[in-house]
């Protein structure tokens, strides 16, 4: 777990988008991977004016190109309409165990990115999925700004290949990477 991240605090995994139907059940936007994963947790904290709430999740499933849920408690159109714009989120205890040298893409925001030569590249900002691998989105350190024509670089995450370390006490990946970036 990356040393920035407080273990109580809630983990945005989607927000209510919609209605579905006139029983209460409500369209979600899912952040998981895949969309559907997010059913696979329960209950789920909905935020609302006066702060969290855990709501279970009864039942949902996939419908067409979104997500749908029914919510204990929220058993009618108007209830579900007053959860639209909501964030959905989970305590970081509902995540589930991953393998070693396995992270999930929040704990690797914010990480500082060097190469072997321990020449420094800048940190990540965001991860992004690709057809072949996912990529890490590294916000270009001062020194290398004025050299490259962007700000950001693009480098895969290919862990063994280009990722050789993981450090997260550390806050630092180690990438197999030339600084070349014109």
């Amino acid at each position: 777990m990356n040393s920035t991240t407080p273990v109580n605090k809630p983990i945005i995994i989607g927000q209510i988008s919609g209605v579905f139907g006139v029983h209460g059940w409500v369209k979600v936007f899912s952040h998981a991977e895949p969309r559907d994963n997010i059913l696979t947790y329960s209950p789920w904290l909905i935020k609302q004016k006066s702060g969290w709430t855990s709501i279970e999740v009864i039942k949902g499933r996939k419908q067409g190109k979104t997500i749908v849920a029914q919510l204990k408690g929220i058993d009618d159109r108007d209830k579900a309409h007053a959860l639209i714009g909501s964030d959905i989120a989970i305590n970081q205890e509902q995540l589930k165990s991953l393998d070693e040298n396995d992270f999930y893409w929040r704990d690797l925001q914010g990480l500082s990115v060097v190469n072997l030569q321990n020449e420094p590249f800048g940190s990540i900002v965001s991860m992004m999925a690709t057809g072949a691998n996912d990529v890490m989105v590294i916000q270009l350190a001062d020194e290398y700004r004025v050299e490259a024509k962007e700000k950001e670089i693009l480098i895969p995450y290919l862990y063994g290949d280009v990722v050789k370390q993981v450090d997260l006490e550390r806050g630092v990946v180690i990438v197999d990477w030339d600084n070349d970036f014109e």
